[in-house]
């Protein structure tokens, strides 16, 4: 089977490309590209005003499969993310049963494989059930396609068990993801700490709580060698720690949310539970400091930490309500709109999205290399469209972007070829 995409915007940030060209495919596979190509018995997609990039890539989603299909499952996830432009998602651990042992990694690779439209790669546990006590058996995991290891939202408070797990993993060549915030000092609090917080009365999370969590681990990684990737950083504090860590040549990556470089605290005025999320928005400053470090390469991969909930374990009161937002199909407008504020170049922020997770994973894909798989994403960067909870792909419409107008429509998604979304 053949297939051309006709004069589009071909951007490629991992192979330095940025042109208009004709891209074809065979069989599911980027066989040439160039700026002509004319294949008789192809079919052919007009992407003429479009980019045509590989397709995106998100290292850090909660899948909710298995154990809590009300809110997301592998089929409705896959079909958020493919209405995203993304065409491969790494899932939490943090399912039920967790994910720390070989027959969970099985199920999520099996169910991903025969009903999913996209591709799936597991993350597997740290600690089992994710208690922080006992390590699991990270080398049969990985065996067993872990691609990487996380507590996801639960810090390892025990230094010494964090140590042992970095040099635990190290063998196997793949990175241990910190959600870093140090529970003892953000134990009760449902927001950042400072003057929104205490005028809407509510228990906050201080800045102290990410930075000495961050810093810690990232000593650790220096001790043991091991890579470490730290998820969604939220303060000025952690930017800073790991631009340094990186100028010392320690093994450390990191990521940033959509939400973290577009809102600040103030969103959570009117008590709106979409709002609520760990770690918490921050201030001014601190998105600042992260829409610096991305300009910079200090911060490496926008994720979205893709979080469904289900309407009730929202609309409840705000210190009660379960953290977390949907972000799969928000994710490419939100980080266009850093290009548009001339904060990002379109490359550098495609490549957030597609060349550095898969770089910091070693994952496939994330380029459009001629005899790789035909990862596509085809966009309008240009086109406006308003956010509708109520159109998602997603089985969960938590996301505070409700009615808010965007740039970036995604037009078709193909996976291998294969068309998983299009947009009429």
């Amino acid at each position: 089977m053949k297939t051309v995409i006709k004069k589009g915007r071909v951007v490629d940030p991992g192979q330095g490309r940025e042109q208009i060209l004709d891209v074809l495919i065979v069989d599911g596979i980027v066989a040439r590209i160039a700026e002509a190509i004319d294949e008789a018995d192809a079919e052919i997609i007009d992407a003429r005003g479009m980019v045509v990039a590989p397709g995106l890539i998100d290292i850090h989603v909660h899948l909710r499969d298995p154990g809590q299909e009300y809110k997301e499952d592998i089929v409705s996830g896959t079909r958020a993310a493919a209405a995203g432009g993304f065409t491969a998602v790494a899932c939490m651990p943090n399912t039920a049963p967790v994910n720390d042992t070989l027959a969970v990694t099985e199920y999520i690779r099996n169910r991903a494989l025969h009903e999913g439209l996209v591709r799936v790669y597991p993350i597997g546990a740290i600690t089992k059930g994710l208690r922080g006590e006992t390590l699991t058996e990270m080398g049969e995991l990985a065996a067993g396609g872990c691609v990487a290891f996380s507590d996801d939202g639960r810090w390892i408070a025990d230094g010494d068990l964090m140590r042992r797990a970095l040099e635990y993993v190290k063998p196997f060549g793949v990175p241990l993801m910190t959600h870093a915030e140090d529970t003892t000092v953000s134990a009760g609090g449902v927001m950042n700490e400072g003057f929104v917080a205490t005028d809407l009365g509510l228990k906050g999370i201080p800045w102290v709580a990410e930075d000495a969590a961050v810093f810690r681990d990232v000593m650790l990684a220096a001790l043991t060698g091991t890579r470490l990737h730290v998820c969604h950083i939220s303060t000025r504090g952690s930017v800073d720690i790991l631009r340094n860590a990186k100028k010392a040549g320690i093994g450390v990556t990191g990521e940033v949310t959509p939400h973290h470089f577009t809102l600040t605290e103030e969103a959570v005025r009117g008590y709106d539970t979409n709002a609520k999320m760990s770690p918490p928005l921050r201030t001014e400053e601190d998105l600042e400091a992260i829409r610096q470090g991305l300009a910079d390469g200090t911060i490496d991969v926008v994720a979205t930490d893709h979080a469904p909930h289900h309407r009730d374990e929202k609309n409840v009161e705000f210190n009660l309500a379960l953290n977390g937002i949907v972000g799969l199909e928000t994710a490419l407008s939100l980080t266009l709109a850093l290009v548009g504020k001339g904060i990002l170049t379109l490359p550098q922020a495609l490549a957030k999205l597609t060349s550095a997770p898969a770089r910091v994973l070693s994952l496939p894909g994330g380029s459009l290399r001629e005899g790789s798989a035909a990862d596509i994403v085809i966009f309008d960067p240009q086109r406006k469209w308003t956010v509708d909870p109520q159109l998602f792909q997603s089985k969960s419409r938590n996301t505070p972007f409700a009615g808010r107008q965007l740039e970036g429509v995604v037009c078709r998604t193909l996976v291998g070829g294969r068309t998983v979304f299009r947009r009429l």
